[in-house]
């Protein structure tokens, strides 16, 4: 706030006295009183004036000066009537008052969204358990009668059980702090598991999956983690090439990490979509060229490696391939924020 603005503000207020005086001064000149003593009138009236409009603007100043630091330097900016002590003058506390009961009512509504948020995520959690129970049942019907209509069958419901799956995680995916187990987790243990999980596919696209380099030890959530990898292998077979695909799994152990890579030499990322993949919703050229992607995958991917404190790194270049690298730090056992 600036003088000139604070001046601005009180402009009808020394109209008022300025006019007064000039008509009260041209009543004293028409009694014949001395000009000394219409100086004087002046310097008696405007003083005080002048005085208690400085005062204030010192007093104002020093409550917005301090209003604005609180804020630039407060994390949560809700949190400001919580920090700012409460003003003496008039204005001050009124405009206190007003800020603590917008507060409130904005804590408030945060309350109950936060509880509709809750109540739809457990909906969601009740509903993917109970769906588990007829696609189980689904299972059991293909597998006692096994030909080709229900080898389709099955494919499908396969696809079907991957997106409840990843329904599940994203539901979760704002608490996993809740939600996870750290313990040891054998890379090449989950790698395998994830490659049976996916082995139809590999087969039936002629894909040939190279594993050998892949060992060590890492400590973090194996739920969370298989979920991961199985997004991104999932995307190497999806987008990989018809009869010469291949995907190769690595890992390289550093000073202060551990790299998991995944490579394929599929169709490749466009330039221009490499650095959007992780938003949500994003499909890209080849979502919309494929037409089954949903944007939400490596989205998911992301957002829970950054929960788990892992780094997820994507490089490709069209028409050679994609490479995935997820990073786990060494010397910290449990990297949750």
């Amino acid at each position: 706030m600036s003088i000139k603005e604070y001046l601005k503000d009180r402009t009808v207020f020394l109209l008022i006295n300025f006019t007064l005086y000039i008509i009260i001064s041209g009543i004293l000149l028409l009694i014949n009183i001395n000009s000394k003593v219409i100086l004087l009138t002046f310097c008696i009236w405007f003083f005080p004036i002048l005085v208690y409009i400085m005062i204030e603007y010192v007093k104002q100043k020093l409550l917005y000066n301090e209003l604005n630091h609180i804020m630039d330097h407060l994390d949560k900016k809700y949190l400001l009537t919580e920090i700012m002590k409460k003003p003496e003058n008039i204005e001050g506390k009124l405009l206190y008052d007003v800020l603590r009961r917008a507060n409130k009512d904005m804590h408030e509504h945060v309350n109950n969204y936060r509880d509709r948020e809750n109540e739809y995520r457990e909906y969601i959690e009740t509903w993917v358990h109970e769906i588990k129970t007829p696609i189980a049942s689904t299972r059991l019907i293909i597998e006692n009668n096994q030909n080709d209509i229900t080898r389709n069958i099955k494919e499908e419901v396969k696809k079907i059980e991957e997106y409840i799956e990843q329904v599940l995680y994203y539901s979760r995916s704002n608490n996993v702090s809740k939600d996870y187990l750290i313990k040891e987790v054998s890379l090449a243990d989950l790698v395998k598991r994830v490659i049976k999980r996916n082995s139809r596919d590999f087969i039936s696209k002629g894909i040939i999956i190279d594993i050998e380099a892949v060992e060590g030890t890492v400590y973090s959530d194996a739920k969370w983690l298989e979920f991961i990898v199985n997004q991104v292998i999932g995307n190497a077979t999806k987008y990989n090439r018809e009869h010469d695909g291949r995907v190769t799994i690595s890992t390289d152990r550093n000073e202060n990490n551990i790299v998991l890579t995944i490579e394929d030499n599929g169709i490749g990322i466009i330039d221009k979509d490499i650095s959007r993949v992780f938003e949500k919703g994003f499909t890209g050229e080849n979502g919309r060229e494929f037409g089954k992607s949903t944007g939400l995958g490596l989205y998911l991917c992301k957002k829970l490696a950054e929960q788990l404190g892992l780094g997820l790194i994507i490089t490709s270049k069209m028409g050679e391939g994609t490479r995935v690298k997820l990073i786990f730090p060494l010397g910290s056992v449990n990297l949750i924020h």
